[in-house]
């Protein structure tokens, strides 16, 4: 699983399979906590980090949900810029 982004201790990570299912989302890890994102929405669709995590990779799915869709749809990695 390609590494999309990382920052603040939190890496952003997307499968890239052709069998990977629907909706488009990303995975977060930070630390022992793991979490699946919605891009379309930011919603948590499975998994739990703490709540201040929570609000940056959701802000950080709203920056770039164009670029993650494209990504999602082409199947085509590359890395984007972490939040700040």
């Amino acid at each position: 699983m390609p590494v999309i982004a990382r920052f603040y201790g939190i890496v952003i990570r997307m499968y890239f399979l052709q069998s990977e299912h629907n909706p488009p989302h990303i995975h977060a890890i930070y630390g022992d906590d793991t979490a699946a994102f919605e891009i379309d929405t930011g919603e948590l669709l499975d998994g739990d980090m703490p709540k201040r995590a929570k609000i940056m990779v959701e802000e950080w799915v709203e920056l770039n949900k164009d670029e993650l869709l494209a990504m999602w749809e082409t199947q085509e990695f590359k890395k984007l810029p972490p939040l700040e």
